[in-house]
């Protein structure tokens, strides 16, 4: 009999990753020779964290997709074997996809296709061990059964090679994609944030260049570019035109990463302020130096500290600093466009991880994610090797009308949304415990690495498999206790230090003389002299 599979995610499309960030680093540019990938995955959902096992498939078996406003599915054949994944994050080759969403020109998103991208994500690792490979099991896919999202960026990183891979559809009725995959030379770091990155691209070099047939003329036909105004075609150009609003609410991003990655570079802020005429940053940097994981963790944990547009300063972060700005973001006002800041870290992020390849060791062993749930700023990033066979319960457990501090999901965000009452106190608090169990889990490598080889093949998944359990329960409960402690120590607006005694500190004094500014009389306690004042009634 057929054997039919039905591959189902619990998430909406208005919910998934429609502002995510990817950080890319090549094996060249890390300080040990891993390839890392950094995906923030950012929409309002609680994510259950899967380990699904490699499978056999017989001939005849298919996977299932219901194709969008009808009944019917689209039957697609499954090969002889599908790989083991980690969700729809990593495969058990260390190959590892992010993306985020660009939107591009909306008439070529054919919303009647079932394959949308994270559909193409996970059939990826279902299929390939490199990244080059994903690129043509991904491009296959759309070029057969047609593409049913709107304008993608992929991060796809092995442990030899990075890549970019954008790509749109090409409207209502069309099979196949509009998309161009540029490598990332080793020893740089490239980064993308909901806007396509790839502009000029070369035609003749397929070692680092790959790209649809019709790329270029699909573009002349619709008009996206003429080729008689002497400018060489540009993918992001023709299928992302720029405004400023966009502009702002991405390449912020970019260049925030770009920036402290290789400060000497001096990337000025002109281009994602908007200002026209101003140079675009480059699809990829050389940094100053090589970045290490915890390097990594800090480039994503941002939201434009010591800058002109810092987060954490002015009258809109509150009297204590918080960077968070609620949604929506953009507001119009006496016919008048504004917006806050968008930064990487934000309170909407759902989960992130750092996918770290590791050519020079075993597949089960150099394979890891280091995987975090809620924001980048406020979540602890955990080991998770490929060699396991289970994720922890905590990281697969959860409901998101029903707090329970049971589930890493909750344990991370009550924390982080209880310190938005006091964000430039409790996030002291928050960073030491961050930084002490980080500090610990990337220490404790060296001494997993060696267990691993000195064990017996039988008994290697154990030993991982033990050690994110137990590294999970002491996450969940170092978490759980540090909530535990901010209620206390910060209960009613006092401050109760851990040297003993209560503080009353109010509010900063910059805070309160923009206070006097915004109502000079508001708050002012008039002064009486003794002749003012009526001997039967002084006050």
């Amino acid at each position: 009999m057929k054997k039919q599979i039905i591959l189902l995610f619990s998430l909406f499309l208005w919910t998934f990753g429609f502002s995510c960030t990817n950080l890319i680093v090549t094996k060249g540019a890390s300080a040990d020779g891993s390839t890392m990938m950094v995906y923030t995955n950012d929409g309002e959902w609680l994510y259950h964290l899967n380990m699904i096992s490699k499978e056999s498939h017989q001939k005849g078996d298919v996977i299932k997709f219901k194709l969008p406003g009808t009944d019917e599915y689209l039957e697609i054949p499954q090969p002889s074997e599908t790989y083991k994944k980690l969700g729809f994050q990593m495969n058990e080759y260390q190959l590892a996809i992010g993306e985020t969403t660009f939107t591009g020109r909306e008439n070529l998103w054919n919303k009647k296709h079932a394959l949308k991208y994270w559909h193409l994500m996970s059939l990826a690792l279902d299929r390939a061990k490199t990244a080059r490979e994903a690129i043509e099991v991904i491009t296959t896919l759309v070029e057969k059964y047609g593409y049913g999202s709107e304008g993608e960026s992929f991060s796809i990183i092995d442990p030899n090679e990075a890549w970019i891979l954008e790509m749109i559809g090409k409207g209502e009725g069309k099979l196949g994609a509009n998309w161009v995959a540029v490598k990332i030379p080793d020893g740089a770091i490239s980064a993308h944030a909901n806007k396509a990155r790839i502009g000029t691209f070369p035609l003749d070099d397929p070692e680092n260049c790959l790209y649809s047939n019709d790329v270029i003329n699909f573009a002349i036909k619709k008009g996206y570019y003429d080729p008689k105004s002497g400018q060489d075609f540009a993918f992001n150009l023709a299928y992302n035109p720029l405004s400023p609003d966009r502009l702002r609410y991405c390449e912020s991003r970019v260049w925030s990463l770009f920036r402290r990655a290789a400060p000497e570079q001096n990337f000025s802020s002109d281009y994602h302020r908007g200002k026209q005429g101003s140079q675009r940053y480059p699809l990829y940097i050389f940094p100053e130096k090589k970045l290490s994981l915890k390097d990594v963790m800090g480039l994503v944990r941002d939201h434009y500290e010591g800058t002109e547009i810092d987060m954490t300063q002015g009258l809109e972060a509150g009297p204590f600093g918080t960077p968070q700005r609620w949604r929506p973001l953009s507001w119009e006002q006496n016919n008048k466009t504004y917006s806050w800041e968008r930064p990487i870290s934000t309170y909407n992020t759902c989960f992130s991880f750092i996918a770290q390849a590791q050519g020079n060791l075993p597949n089960d062993l150099g394979g890891v994610c280091w995987f975090g749930f809620d924001d980048t700023y406020f979540t602890c990033y955990l080991p998770i090797y490929m060699g396991i066979d289970e994720t922890p319960n905590s990281y697969r457990k959860g409901n998101i009308r029903q707090y329970d501090p049971s589930s890493m999901w909750w344990a991370m965000n009550f924390v982080s949304n209880y310190a938005n009452l006091k964000y430039s106190y409790m996030i002291k608090d928050i960073q030491k415990t961050q930084d002490q169990l980080e500090n610990r889990f990337i220490i404790e490598q060296d001494s997993v690495k060696i267990a691993y080889q000195k064990a017996a093949e039988a008994d290697r998944t154990k030993i991982l498999q033990n050690y994110v359990n137990s590294r999970s329960e002491l996450l969940l409960e170092q978490w759980n206790t540090l909530a535990y402690k901010l209620i206390a120590k910060y209960n009613d607006g006092y401050i109760k230090p851990d040297s003993g005694g209560v503080l009353s500190p109010g509010y900063p004094e910059y805070w309160k003389t923009e206070i006097i500014k915004n109502d000079p009389d508001k708050h002012h306690i008039p002064e009486w002299n003794k002749e003012g004042r009526q001997k039967d009634n002084p006050f």
